[in-house]
């Protein structure tokens, strides 16, 4: 019998579970099930004729020259990664920071634009409001829960809009549909960090963006293991612009980490599933407890967004937003009184994970910006992991009961 005519060998044809177990796959000789780790700097070529081709892009077959440009395990990281996501390409890098500063820097020019959503990370609103200034690059940060503040912001120059949707750690959520059709319509490319929603529970390049970014840390390891980072989008954008800035900038990342991302993309779905299962769950409890002020999930319905929120995502997804009452010294208060939930400024850990960030990742920013982008000092940002919810909701009840 003959496996020539399955419809399941065209991996578009499989669904997202198999294409994290199976997707971008390239054996060598010896025919290895667990993806070969290709730990070398560079490559050796059979004539010197071969090294010019190879150099000059002439080549029609695949070949490698340099592991900062591209490495073989590196390359099924990235296939397997656009395949889930629904993109023609993607490139890795050694964060993901490293990956939103390369997405945004490489479809910016000296005299351009971008405008933001103020609710932001905090690296990633340095990016865009502190470091690209210096080369000459505007930006104007808008509240994003309303499209309309894009469209008033857009300038003739405007080249890229990012969002983050859910933000970090705030999840408030943004439009995506709306706000690609207005950069779109003003010539700009949308740039969108889907690192909380995950690519399983949305998908921003169907709903009209240019790039997605993800910090491969969170979710995709998910298990606290390594830092990477990925961005994915058109053959031409990422050929293009993106691996030009990775290949003479050399953020790449490791061909070993690249590895455990492939490792962690296994049980990607399995992990992400279960997390957001208790996520619902917890968010349930505390949206109903005395000593909390307000919790913002995206799929319950206290969430302000709650209707977009079902729209554009799938699920949830792990992330959690608490609003203590008693502000910084009550917030302290529980995340040290718990004993399962650990104090840690990761997210998407297979291990639940709780910080405050007005004093860690907002740390940097005026109490006027902090408040500005939501992040009081009573906020508290919950990743929820994969112990027991029960368990779970209990270490949160007996650490609430401490205020």
């Amino acid at each position: 019998m003959s496996k020539a005519n399955n419809p399941l060998n065209d991996p578009k044809n499989r669904a997202p579970e198999t294409q994290l177990v199976h997707g971008g796959v390239h054996r060598s000789g010896f025919n290895e099930t667990s993806e070969a780790i290709f730990m070398t700097s560079g490559y050796s070529y059979p004539n010197s004729q071969h090294a010019e081709d190879l150099f000059l892009n002439k080549l029609n077959a695949p070949a490698h020259n340099y592991s900062r440009f591209a490495n073989p395990t590196v390359d099924v990281f990235q296939e397997r990664m656009a395949l889930l996501e629904g993109a023609e390409a993607g490139r890795a890098f050694a964060t993901g920071m490293a990956a939103v500063t390369n997405a945004v820097m490489s479809q910016v020019r000296a005299g351009d634009h971008i405008v933001a959503a103020r609710a932001l990370f905090g690296g990633c609103r340095y990016v865009v409001e502190d470091f690209m200034p210096r080369f000459g690059v505007s930006s104007t940060l808008v509240d994003g829960r309303d499209p309309k503040n894009f469209e008033a912001a857009m300038r003739p120059n405007t080249k890229v809009v990012f969002i983050e949707t859910p933000a970090n750690p705030t999840l408030e959520l943004v439009d995506v549909a709306a706000v690609a059709r207005i950069a779109h319509a003003g010539g700009a490319k949308l740039i969108v960090d889907n690192v909380f929603a995950t690519a399983l529970y949305q998908h921003p390049l169907k709903l009209g963006a240019d790039l997605v970014t993800y910090s491969a840390t969170k979710h995709i390891d998910g298990q606290g293991r390594s830092l990477g980072g990925i961005v994915l989008g058109s053959k031409d954008l990422i050929t293009g612009d993106i691996h030009t800035l990775l290949r003479q900038t050399g953020p790449s990342i490791s061909p070993f980490n690249a590895w455990i991302m492939l490792k962690g993309l296994e049980t990607m779905a399995l992990r992400v599933n279960q997390m957001t299962a208790s996520a619902a769950k917890i968010a349930d409890f505390l949206a109903d407890h005395p000593k909390i002020a307000r919790v913002a999930y995206p799929h319950h319905r206290s969430h302000p967004q709650y209707e977009l929120g079902k729209r554009q995502m799938s699920q949830g997804s792990s992330l959690i937003a608490i609003e203590v009452k008693g502000g910084r010294a009550e917030a302290f208060k529980l995340s040290d009184a718990l004993a399962v939930i650990l104090i840690s400024n990761n997210l998407g850990d297979a291990k639940s994970l709780i910080t405050h960030p007005a004093t860690t990742t907002h740390a940097r920013f005026t109490e006027e910006v902090r408040l500005e982008s939501g992040v009081t000092q009573g906020l508290l940002r919950l990743s929820v992991g994969l112990e027991n919810a029960d368990d779970l909701i209990a270490d949160l009840d007996y650490a609430l009961s401490q205020l």
